[in-house]
């Protein structure tokens, strides 16, 4: 073989082929809802090199024969879909869903008697949906007596959930937030060139971040949510998917309680017990 048809050859094994693709999207698919279309190979081949480097393994070939022949599934399953998961995530995105929320729902849960609060991120990526939730909430308990919230951020991939916790952004990202609220919510670092900026302890106090498939048969958040935002995942998942999904989401809402789901998203043509309130936001019956 000359040195063009070896390097020919070395490059097309050091790629994803169509068979290890198909194999590896069924399986995204299976665990995560996540559709993984063949225009999206190239993509996936990109994010997977880091997995071949983190472990070691020569080609995409073996990646995959260790996965699917030699029982590496199990231990890999978490870092494959950290690998694949898409993180988009601003603060206040979407904001009329939080003026809904602080203009329209909270009165109305404290008008039917609810105290004591608790919300859901369910797709919480690196926490800047419920570290803005949690902002609504605390300007509505700091002026309204007797309010006590907590707020459950979920997501299925453990790396995000780990920059979730620490709460710590680029500058750039905080712009969006009011700043009345930055000036009470977020600690900017005293070395500038940092450009980085932390959400308060008291306001990451009132968060806990958990793993969580959406695939699940049935969703272990305890008591009934009040408010659940599952919004810009759903538009990942065939229309099969997405009637399990927000059927499970609405077993873990109170009646009265609001499903919040992003702009782009639809519930038409599934039959959920909810009510549409206002755009793209609905009410338990």
């Amino acid at each position: 073989m000359g040195v063009g048809a070896a390097l020919h050859a070395q490059r097309a094994d050091d790629g994803l082929s169509s068979r290890n693709f198909d194999a590896l999207s069924r399986y995204i698919y299976d665990y995560s809802g996540i559709k993984m279309p063949v225009t999206k190979l190239t993509m996936l081949e990109g994010r997977l090199r880091r997995r071949l480097r983190a472990t070691g393994i020569a080609n995409f070939n073996d990646y995959c024969d260790y996965l699917f022949k030699h029982g590496g599934i199990d231990k890999e399953a978490i870092f494959l879909i950290d690998a694949v998961t898409t993180n988009k995530t601003d603060f206040f995105r979407e904001p009329k869903h939080f003026e809904y929320m602080a203009e329209t729902g909270l009165p109305e849960m404290v008008a039917a008697g609810h105290k004591r609060l608790r919300l859901w991120s369910a797709a919480c990526s690196i926490g800047a949906e419920p570290y803005t939730m949690a902002m609504v909430m605390q300007d509505f308990a700091d002026s309204t007596s007797g309010i006590d919230y907590r707020i459950l951020a979920t997501d299925l991939s453990t790396e995000v959930l780990q920059a979730a916790r620490r709460g710590v952004y680029p500058r750039e990202l905080i712009q969006p937030v009011p700043a009345d609220m930055q000036r009470r919510y977020v600690m900017t670092s005293r070395d500038a060139a940092r450009g980085e900026a932390r959400i308060h302890p008291r306001l990451r106090a009132t968060v806990g971040f958990a793993r969580l498939n959406l695939m699940d048969g049935a969703y272990k958040v305890g008591e009934p949510m009040h408010m659940i935002f599952c919004r810009n995942v759903l538009i990942y998942f065939d229309k099969q998917t997405q009637a399990k999904v927000l059927s499970r989401l609405c077993d873990c809402l109170l009646p009265g309680g609001f499903l919040y789901v992003g702009h782009s998203e639809t519930v038409t043509g599934i039959t959920l017990p909810v009510r549409q309130v206002a755009n793209t936001v609905f009410k338990k019956i």
